[in-house]
């Protein structure tokens, strides 16, 4: 890991992909924020991924080269063996949701990040009651 905080180092790798938001969420998302910004932490579970959201900007779609390339680049930043990468306006609903609740690692813009975080709260409060009747058909073995 590179010595001191990370996030400019981040931000810069966000602003060369055209990213608005990258987030840290799953089980790791608390270490790689407070690693972030430049706290020393144990990893938890140094052999597990870090989960990694990003936003790109409107109309900014990651080529698959570029999708390895940020990978690559946040696991040498971050110092870990492996990243999974999610593309939010790509994600499920639910998963999106999870990713905003996270910890939001860098906005290069942040009107635009809240807007965005707005807009997945909304999408997953409309989706909810669906979601809950699917897992109760899926648990009383009506759905598959």
């Amino acid at each position: 890991m590179t010595p001191g905080p990370l996030l400019p180092h981040l931000c810069d790798l966000a602003r060369q992909y055209g990213l608005i938001a990258v987030y840290s969420f799953g089980s790791r998302a608390g270490e790689v924020a407070a690693r972030v910004a430049g706290q020393a932490v144990e990893p938890t579970h140094p052999a597990s991924d870090v989960d990694i959201g990003v936003l790109p900007a409107p109309q900014r779609r990651l080529s698959a080269a570029e999708r390895a390339d940020l990978t690559v680049a946040l696991e040498d930043l971050l110092d870990v063996p492996r990243v999974d990468l999610v593309i939010l306006p790509e994600a499920p609903p639910f998963l999106a949701l999870d990713i905003v609740q996270g910890e939001l690692l860098c906005a290069t813009d942040p009107v635009a990040e809240a807007e965005y975080q707005l807009y997945v709260l909304r999408r997953a409060g409309d989706l909810a009651p669906f979601e809950r009747e699917r897992r109760r058909m899926i648990l009383a073995g009506e759905a598959y």
